[in-house]
């Protein structure tokens, strides 16, 4: 459960961070139209932030840290957040300078996403996998309170 914990923090600071960036950047290089910086911010605090937050509550719920899918899809899924978010920066900081951006930058960032999405699928396996295991299992046999019958 820390590792979902500390990706989350780690997010939202590099979320708050790429916000300040954005702002700076941009006022810096007196740039006012649309830039990819300006997803950043809120893809690290949704997809990194948040989606960590949640699945730290999955995870004291259904024990899902420990795991070989756990841990498969939390490797996945920050790969995929990193590179997608690096191509974000790099398409952004070209935009604002003006530069041409090469047709790898969309190329690589389609590609964290498949990373993200395959990282997401793990994530949905291991949750069938241990809501399966909870139906499985019986309720828990505790004895009926005594009826009081007049």
């Amino acid at each position: 459960m820390r590792k979902s914990y500390y990706a989350a923090h780690v997010y939202m600071i590099v979320g708050v961070v790429s916000g300040l960036f954005y702002r700076e950047f941009t006022k810096a290089n007196d740039f006012t139209g649309d830039t990819q910086l300006a997803l950043m911010h809120t893809h690290l605090l949704a997809l990194g932030m948040l989606g960590f937050l949640i699945v730290l509550a999955l995870d004291k719920q259904f024990q899902l840290s420990g795991t070989r899918l756990f841990n498969a899809f939390f490797w996945f899924y920050n790969a995929g957040i990193a590179v997608t978010v690096t191509m974000m920066g790099v398409h952004g900081c070209l935009t604002v300078l003006g530069d041409h951006v090469p047709q790898a930058v969309p190329l690589t960032a389609g590609l964290g996403h498949i990373l993200l999405t395959v990282g997401l699928i793990l994530l949905f396996v291991l949750l069938g996998k241990r809501l399966n295991e909870s139906v499985a299992k019986p309720p828990s046999e505790e004895p009926e309170p005594a009826s009081t019958s007049v």
